[in-house]
């Protein structure tokens, strides 16, 4: 039996469900393919649980340190059976949700393994479907040390770590990037000794180096032990010496160097987007370019913003300073202690940093609470190309944290 669809997509993650959903909206048939869990990585085994799991961390990290602000508990505890079930809970919900929208929009889904065979065809479970376009959303995996790959007992991936029955005491974190300090955070605020070892001379090493200094300094304030410019050298019997020496003993390494990308073998004319092509991993960025692709919507990755949680958040899009030539460019750099809702939530660490040319916004950096809400008010004005001087007639209302921006917009 042969199916015809206007559009096949391969892959249900965030740039495959966006797709699927958009095209159905526009009245076309879509066919959508899945061999894992609808929702992708991002749903299932990346930013919804993850996140899941960081707010009952920090809800617990924050109620420990309450004293000083008159609030006293005693015989907290962080029940980690609980947070599991309950990150398994958010994350089913999500998924049952997406799977009647995708239905309730007619799109049809096949939980097979499908492969592009011919122009225009897919094979899934032994039946063809004719596509008039393809979309390969096929996502990525983690990335494994060369000389140590995952072993899902002692050496882990962030997939793994979803499965952990009980919460470790010590943990190594291979990689100071957006996944290795998240985890660091999570383990750290729930009671764990931890380790970070980057090969890098500085953590996020992508970001702004204005807000490495900052992480190094959050980490040393947190007492989680980072190593830069440093690298595994042997592990042996559950022991991990590093290249500066150290011999170290952890529950388990946690290995968080990047993903690869996931690229099936293919045969045809398509069109591959998210993870998959290789570009921005991240979700909003292959949300974005589905919505590119199938409304033709403008696209410019200048505009993507990146975000790192915890306490506090960090945000940052566009530029970063050290790229930039010296004296082609204005820079403001606000402190978050100087806000009176910072210090109303006792959530004073952090800063605002802008980055402009010819009065434009061309880079913002930000670590403060509500960093993720933040750094949308610069990318609005960015993508916009709303002045500076524009946005210095802007009201913000008082006490709040996006009075940073205005005052970060009003040093320049």
């Amino acid at each position: 039996m042969e199916n015809f669809y206007d559009y096949g997509i391969i892959g249900a993650g965030p740039a495959g469900f966006t797709t699927a959903l958009i095209a159905a909206g526009n009245g076309k048939s879509v066919v959508l393919f899945e061999r894992d869990s609808i929702g992708g990585v991002c749903l299932n085994k990346g930013c919804i649980p993850t996140k899941t799991i960081m707010h009952s961390a920090d809800l617990y990290y924050e109620i420990k340190n309450t004293e000083n602000i008159g609030v006293l508990a005693n015989d907290i505890q962080f029940d980690f059976a609980k947070v599991m079930e309950h990150k398994n809970k958010v994350v089913e919900t999500l998924r049952n949700g997406l799977v009647k929208t995708l239905q309730t929009k007619g799109v049809k889904i096949v939980e097979k393994e499908a492969h592009v065979t011919a122009d225009k065809t897919i094979e899934a479970d032994g039946e063809t479907y004719s596509c008039e376009k393809i979309i390969v959303a096929t996502g990525s995996e983690p990335k494994a040390l060369k000389d140590y790959p995952f072993d899902h007992e002692f050496i882990l991936n962030s997939d793994d770590l979803f499965d952990l029955k009980q919460k470790p005491q010590k943990v190594l974190i291979v990689g100071a990037g957006a996944e290795g300090i998240e985890w660091a955070r999570i383990f750290k605020d729930t009671d764990c000794e931890v380790t970070v070892v980057e090969a890098a001379s500085r953590p996020l090493s992508i970001a702004d180096e204005e807000v490495s200094k900052y992480i190094e300094r959050l980490f040393k304030t947190r007492k989680i032990n980072l190593k830069t410019s440093t690298t595994i050298s042997k592990i042996k019997n559950k022991q991990v010496t590093l290249s500066d020496g150290d011999v170290l003993n952890p529950d388990f390494v946690l290995v968080a160097i990047g993903r690869n990308s996931i690229k099936p073998q293919l045969n045809g004319k398509v069109t591959v987007i998210g993870d998959a092509c290789g570009q921005l991993m991240l979700a909003n960025f292959a949300m974005y370019q589905a919505r590119a692709l199938v409304s033709g919507i403008r696209f410019d990755n200048v505009f993507v913003p990146s975000v790192i949680y915890g306490t506090p958040e960090i945000a940052w899009i566009g530029a970063n300073e050290q790229d930039l030539p010296l004296g082609s460019y204005q820079k403001s750099v606000f402190p978050v202690r100087m806000l009176g809702k910072a210090h109303c939530d006792n959530e004073i660490e952090g800063f605002i940093k802008v980055l402009t040319y010819e009065n434009k916004i061309i880079g913002a950096h930000i670590i403060s609470k509500e960093a993720s809400a933040l750094i949308h008010q610069f990318a609005i004005a960015m993508q916009n190309e709303i002045s500076t001087e524009e946005l210095k007639k802007v009201c913000f209302a008082h006490p709040t944290y996006s009075e940073g921006v205005y005052e970060s917009i009003m040093m320049l």
